[in-house]
């Protein structure tokens, strides 16, 4: 199959359906918009959001080394994670760079599902295929095995509990259980990329239209709506959640970008990286790196990544994301800065905008935090 054809989910027919603008992302086809991304940004925060996710790649290590193989391949303590939890963690070089942040799931005791992101898929399989030499565990790529669909937003236990029996007030933050959802077979996991209380639903292609259809019935009454990849990434945004290839890359250690505690040092054993994350602690801790901030515009100009930050004439930091903020009413970035000028409130910060140092404002993030 030609690399240039951008893969489809099983529901790329019923996105074309509901009229979203569809774009090329990470070698798929996927629904930007579907509308407003405003108002589909909206929706999320106060009702509930739809999404397709199926392009995530998911990845099963089974067998008795399971746990001792994912324990040497990512930097965290993979071992410790109970059976129906998740994990967020990082798989890094041999130099520490990160080559793709991570949720584990332990699904049994001898197997587990790894789930990276659509544009580093073949790089975690790969990685993980080569670092099982001598473990007594198998990697399979199970992509094709799974369509993702992600119901997001303070409305979605409540849609979810009409259509399952499943225990959902028993179903912790990072956490999974199997059940069924309108009939459907599927992995139940209390997870987002949102900064809202949601659920991504892994379950077979074949019966992700039936799931969407049945979803979208039992959230018409509360205002759930479509919600394409565009709001995502200012839901992600406004919680302060990094996105690869913008906050984190293989130039940064999970230290640099501000994330060591995904590192656990603590575990038996060598990992992938221990050497060279151990030096970049050490680094880090007496000469500490830029510093991960959020900016907040005082103007209506909107920041890209990028864009060089700026203060007193001299260069300071780096946009990495920006957006306008729907939440917030004003433009938003966030940035990696020299630690001098990182504290909240940092006096005289700018972004240059074309040659304009536009005045932002230092703050702490994330921007939103949801009222639990």
């Amino acid at each position: 199959m030609s690399s240039t054809i951008p893969r489809r989910t099983a529901l790329d027919a019923l996105h074309r359906s509901l009229g979203a603008t569809m774009t090329d992302f990470a070698g798929w086809d996927m629904p930007l918009r579907y509308g407003s991304e405003r108002d589909e940004h909206l929706a999320v925060r106060t009702k509930a959001g739809l999404f397709d996710l199926s392009h995530m790649g998911e990845i099963t290590v089974t067998g008795p080394g399971a746990a001792a193989l994912l324990d040497y391949a990512l930097v965290g303590n993979l071992g410790s994670v109970k059976a129906g939890r998740a994990r967020y963690t990082m798989i890094c070089r041999e130099d520490g760079g990160i080559l793709d942040d991570l949720i584990v799931y332990r699904l049994a005791e001898t197997e587990y599902m790894v789930v990276a992101n659509a544009s580093n898929a073949q790089t975690v399989l790969d990685a993980l295929t080569e670092r099982a030499a001598g473990f007594d565990a198998e990697v399979r790529d199970d992509r094709d095995a799974y369509a993702l669909l992600a119901v997001q937003g303070p409305e979605s236990p409540g849609i979810l509990k009409s259509l399952t029996d499943a225990n959902l007030d028993g179903l912790k933050y990072y956490a999974g259980l199997p059940g069924t959802v309108a009939g459907v077979p599927a992995l139940i996991a209390r997870t987002g990329y949102t900064g809202e209380d949601g659920f991504e639903l892994f379950v077979a292609p074949a019966d992700a239209e039936k799931l969407w259809q049945a979803l979208t019935e039992a959230g018409s009454s509360v205002g759930l709506v479509p919600s394409g990849l565009s709001c995502r990434d200012t839901l992600r945004l406004e919680a302060g959640m990094p996105l690869y290839g913008h906050e984190l890359s293989t130039s940064l250690t999970p230290f640099d970008a501000g994330l060591g505690r995904v590192v656990k040092f603590e575990k038996e054993g060598d990992f992938v990286g221990r050497e060279a994350l151990a030096e970049a602690a050490s680094r880090t801790q007496e000469n500490p790196p830029r510093v991960l901030v959020g900016l907040i515009a005082e103007g209506r100009r909107v920041p890209r990544a990028g864009y060089a930050v700026v203060s007193g004439g001299q260069v300071v930091g780096e946009v990495t994301s920006g957006a306008p903020s729907p939440t917030l009413g004003k433009p938003i970035a966030m940035a990696y800065v020299d630690s001098a000028h990182s504290a909240p409130g940092t006096p005289g910060v700018g972004v240059d905008i074309r040659g304009s140092h536009e005045p932002y404002e230092v703050v702490a993030l994330p921007f939103y935090k949801r009222q639990k």
